[in-house]
């Protein structure tokens, strides 16, 4: 078969530079998952023209990942690996239309300069659901993103005046009933659960912002029992790890939605951590709540993984891990019952 040859245009070096990434590894991973040949042939004016070169099915699609590649660095940002193996993915699947729902929507700015937006089609969707509903359920594998575009999301609400205070809780599950026996005040005896919620917390506003925010009772970062018989108004509320707890849990928590009040509930319901035969209280709200207006129940896939590149990989193992153990129970001969004999017969 003929080779075949295709050209991108790139507006300037500094684009070229930012497709390429650190040691070209970007175009390394083109090339590797395509089988094409990328040069960077130089232009007229300041621009590059990009040279690729393989068969035409695969230069094809090296083509629209390149594309895409450059969309991202037009926007001036550096294109990270996990991006670039995000836009690949896309491409194989067939999907490489749905990446201009990316767009260049910024959530917030952190407090290094750098810009919180949706690194995937499922992030985006999950931002979009946020903002129309007053209920959003992201539920999904660690590393998608769900709680830190969710504080990213209050954080902006707050500092857009459309609430008056954000509210960060999750359920205490190891420390069980025992945070009495913990040493310190309350606040240390639930830190090491609401960790996670401190470092996007930080991230997004600064330690001192924070601690200020804090003091004036804007944030508010407290285990799910201590929302027990409180209404929540005006506030933008985050249940995290919301898989850990029970449905009675559940319930009381989404009841406690004020006026003016949104609230954000976040999960992975392959990581519960709740006694065996206990329902996992997020599992039976997503069952119960499914169709209800205003309510949005976002899926994440292997596939919204931002984490390093093993993370989607080891997500993927389990869950290939899981389906042989189920296909293997279904199959397994199921013991015959034993007929009882009446011995007075």
């Amino acid at each position: 078969m003929a080779l075949e040859k295709r050209t991108v245009s790139v507006p300037s070096a500094e684009i070229t530079a930012r497709m390429f990434g650190a040691f070209d590894n970007n175009v390394r991973a083109v090339e590797r998952a395509f089988g094409v040949a990328v040069r960077n042939r130089g232009g007229e004016g300041g621009a590059d023209t990009l040279t690729v070169e393989g068969e035409p099915g695969a230069v094809e699609a090296a083509v629209r990942v390149l594309e895409s590649i450059r969309t991202v660095a037009e926007q001036g940002e550096s294109v990270p690996e996990q991006s670039v193996r995000y836009i690949i993915s896309m491409v194989r699947a067939g999907e490489s239309e749905t990446l201009a729902e990316l767009g260049d929507d910024c959530i917030c700015v952190t407090t290094r300069g750098k810009p919180v937006k949706a690194k995937t089609v499922g992030q985006r969707k999950y931002v979009d659901a946020i903002r129309k509903s007053t209920i959003t359920f992201g539920v999904g594998p660690a590393g998608t993103g769900k709680t830190f575009l969710a504080v990213a999301m209050a954080v902006k609400a707050l500092r857009d005046k459309q609430v008056s205070r954000i509210i960060l809780t999750r359920p205490a599950i190891e420390a069980g009933e025992r945070l009495g026996f913990l040493p310190g005040d309350l606040q240390s005896k639930i830190d090491p659960y609401l960790r996670p919620l401190y470092d996007a917390l930080f991230e997004m506003m600064g330690a001192e912002n924070y601690q200020h925010c804090v003091e004036k009772q804007t944030i508010e970062i407290a285990p799910l029992a201590y929302m027990r018989g409180r209404t929540l108004d005006d506030s933008f509320i985050i249940l995290d790890e919301a898989q850990n707890a029970t449905p009675e849990q559940m319930k009381m928590f989404l009841t406690r939605l004020g006026f003016n009040s949104k609230a954000v509930i976040t999960g992975d319901l392959t990581q519960t951590d709740l006694p065996r035969g206990t329902k996992s209280g997020l599992a039976h709200a997503v069952q119960i709540l499914d169709k209800v207006e205003d309510i949005a129940i976002h899926r994440f896939t292997e596939r919204d993984v931002v984490r390093h590149h093993l993370v989607q990989r080891i997500i993927e193992a389990y869950d290939r891990f899981e389906r042989r153990a189920n296909e293997e129970r279904e199959s397994a001969p199921r013991p015959h019952a034993v007929k009882k004999i009446n011995s007075h017969q």
